[in-house]
C-alpha cells in the first residue's frame, strides 16, 4: 500500500514514537523511510554576532545527528526482532519545520508523512504541535500523527 513514507523528526520522544509506526508500516508494505530533519536558525538570527548563530546551527546540526542515529539503532533492533531489513535514508535541510517539511511533501511523492504531536519547543510540548498542525492542514499526502 504504501511505497515511501516521509519521517520528521527532531529526536523528541513523539518523533521516535512516530518512528516506531512509520518503521512498522514500512515494514509491512516494503516501503522506504525517509527521515527528515530540519534545522530552523530563524529564532536566533537576531543573536549579536556571527560566531554565536553559527554555534547555535552546529548544536542544531548535532540535534539532528543525534535523532538520525537514534533512527538508525532503531532499524537495527527492528531488524534485529522481525528479521527485515529497512530502506532507510536521512535528509537535513535548513528553513522553517512545517514550511519545509510541506515543500519536501511537495516536491517529491510520499504515500504518508509520519510525525509527532508535537516536538521539542515551547508551547507544543502541551498541545498538537504547530508544526504537526500545519502539515496535517497544508499536506497533499496523508499524514499519520503519533501521540
Amino acid at each position: 500500500m504504501y511505497n515511501k513514507i516521509l519521517l520528521p523528526t527532531d529526536g523528541s520522544k513523539p518523533a521516535l514514537k512516530a518512528t516506531e509506526h512509520a518503521m512498522w508500516t514500512a515494514g509491512q508494505s516494503d516501503a522506504e523511510i525517509i527521515a527528515l530533519h530540519v534545522i530552523d536558525i530563524t529564532p536566533f538570527t537576531g543573536l549579536p554576532t556571527e560566531e554565536s548563530v553559527k554555534s547555535v546551527k552546529e548544536m542544531l546540526v548535532n540535534e539532528g545527528k543525534k535523532a538520525f542515529n537514534e533512527i538508525f539503532d532503531m532499524s537495527l533492533k527492528y531488524r534485529q526482532e522481525t528479521g527485515k531489513e529497512l530502506k532507510i535514508s536521512f535528509v537535513t535541510r535548513e528553513g522553517h519545520p512545517a514550511d519545509t517539511i510541506l515543500k519536501v511533501i511537495e516536491d517529491q511523492d510520499f504515500d504518508l508523512v509520519v510525525m509527532g504531536t508535537s516536538g521539542k519547543h515551547g508551547m507544543d510540548r502541551f498541545l498538537l504541535g504547530s508544526v504537526a498542525e500545519n502539515v496535517v492542514r497544508s499536506s497533499k499526502s496523508p499524514v499519520l500523527v503519533v501521540r
